[in-house]
């Protein structure tokens, strides 16, 4: 029986890179990239056995880039939100985040929010977007909450206490040539099938996750068993 991939995440690298090379600034990768989240999550959307999308979109470790670029990928999230929402509308998509977003501006928060809201009850494919997330970072807060209700957490509870439940990852892709997990769903990635490709993000195409798919629908998953 062929695997299914239920839920795909990604780490979406190479922006700045693809920009670069092509003698552009950082900002127009990011621009690009964008693009390409839109392509990625309507294939998602409309394949038959794809329920979750998890994207890496800004890390906690990202507040160290120089500040223009970060700015400007907080005013990227919010017009893509604002633009993307007829997207979520049309393809029946639920929008998800994962993340701590109290860092971000309450203007940011609220396009945020909004957009949970309004797309709660879209059934297709849930996307979640990793904002000002770490895997550590989560895993820590939800050990804070589970403790501040005085409840023991074992493997069957611990997601509750997450950000957002969405449970196991199936395939992880990292785009851009790296070869690491940089501190992404750490909890949730304990069986995933993991697949690292040189493309960069805004090169990126449907066709080369289809491609994933069907390798991945070949590849033995024992879950530690025999």
């Amino acid at each position: 029986m062929a695997n299914i991939p239920r839920h795909i995440a990604i780490i979406m690298d190479g922006n700045g890179r693809w920009a670069q090379k092509r003698g552009l600034p950082r900002i127009k990768g990011h621009e690009k990239g964008a693009e390409i989240v839109r392509e990625i999550t309507t294939f998602c959307a409309n394949h038959p056995e794809i329920k979750i999308l998890t994207l890496y979109a800004f890390s906690t470790e990202n507040w160290k880039r120089p500040k223009m670029e970060v700015d400007f990928l907080m005013k990227l999230l919010d017009n893509w939100l604002k633009k993307e929402l007829p997207t979520y509308i049309k393809e029946d998509i639920k929008f998800e985040i994962i993340g701590d977003i109290s860092k971000f501006s309450k203007n940011l928060q609220d396009r945020i929010n909004f957009t949970k809201e309004k797309t709660k009850n879209n059934k297709k494919l849930t996307q979640v977007l990793a904002l000002n997330y770490g895997g550590r970072d989560e895993i820590i807060r939800a050990c804070k909450r589970a403790k501040e209700k005085n409840i023991e957490i074992d493997e069957n509870n611990f997601e509750d206490f997450f950000d957002t439940k969405i449970g196991d990852v199936d395939i992880l892709i990292r785009t851009g040539g790296e070869k690491r997990i940089s501190n992404f769903l750490l909890w949730r990635i304990a069986y995933a099938e993991l697949f690292f490709t040189d493309t960069f993000w805004p090169d990126f195409t449907s066709n080369e996750l289809k491609n994933i798919i069907e390798e991945f629908k070949k590849r033995e998953r024992r879950f530690g068993g025999i």
